[in-house]
């Protein structure tokens, strides 16, 4: 990720919607001498100064596009476009020729805002024919808000699109299930001090208030049952369950035979159950 670089000195101005290079204190979109000089020196040496430089200059234009751009994609941050078209920037500056003498805001916009929104399509798993769906129910239900005063019912929406309501329910559920949230954006009201969705979401994984001690005293009452099985048997559960040694590792360890390790940790089990339930009802 290639983080924006600070301290521009990028000047532009709004002209019929486009940034182009202007020279302060005179008309005109031709690019100030000193861009010229810095093109000449990046263009003829490669200089990684002229270059930190010129991209320094333009920075302006991809905060610009991203900022437009951002307006109409809330959902992801405006720092990550302006990653997505710093790449853009960087690969305008690089495929610029500077003999055919073009502006080269005009030439970096197309390709910051191409960079920008390929990197949007990348994060966008919707098929095209979804999208067109929410376009055109967004579309529906705008029309209709406006001619009924209210928000439109499913059915006025579904007559609308000239679709039935079992396909309408389709695509909601299509459209619905491709809505894209911020973990990291406040949801309530944009307030600084507000959780953000992250922080409200259950973790399955988090430790409950007082698990511990509990599991603590599991873990004491069930030491005591074991201290109050017969010596074979609690050989013979240690030897299974903390070694994890077969049966027949454990019978020939104790001179008996396997079917006759089965018996004693199955009575074991049995006895430790019995010695667990009846300390549960006592307590």
């Amino acid at each position: 990720m290639i983080r924006p670089l600070v301290g521009t000195n990028a000047k532009g101005a709004l002209r019929g919607g486009a940034l182009e290079e202007t020279q302060p204190g005179s008309a005109g979109k031709h690019p100030a001498p000193q861009a010229d000089a810095l093109w000449q020196r990046y263009r003829a040496t490669g200089d990684p100064g002229a270059r930190a430089k010129l991209l320094a200059r333009y920075l302006g234009l991809v905060h610009h596009v991203a900022r437009g751009i951002g307006a109409r994609t809330p959902v992801v941050e405006i720092d990550e476009l302006v990653s997505a078209g710093t790449l853009g920037l960087v690969r305008a500056l690089e495929s610029f020729d500077l003999s055919r003498g073009l502006a080269f805001s005009t030439y970096a916009v197309t390709r910051i805002r191409g960079a920008i929104l390929d990197d949007l399509r990348g994060r966008d798993w919707n098929p095209r024919s979804v999208r067109a769906k929410a376009r055109r129910m967004a579309d529906a239900i705008a029309t209709l808000e406006q001619t009924l005063d209210r928000a439109p019912e499913p059915p006025e929406v579904a007559e609308v699109l000239g679709i039935d309501l079992a396909t309408y329910w389709d695509w909601r559920g299509a459209v619905d299930g491709g809505v894209m949230v911020s973990f990291d954006a406040a949801h309530a009201g944009g307030e600084s001090q507000a959780l953000t969705l992250e922080e409200t979401l259950n973790d399955p994984d988090a430790p409950v208030p007082g698990d511990a001690l509990i599991q603590l005293e599991q873990i004491a009452g069930l030491r005591e049952a074991i201290g109050r099985l017969p010596d074979k048997e609690r050989t013979v559960l240690a030897l299974y369950y903390y070694e994890e040694l077969t049966l027949l590792e454990i019978g020939e360890i104790l001179h008996v035979s396997e079917s006759r390790i089965s018996q004693i940790r199955a009575q074991a089990l049995r006895r430790l159950r019995d010695l667990l339930t009846n300390d549960a009802a006592v307590a």
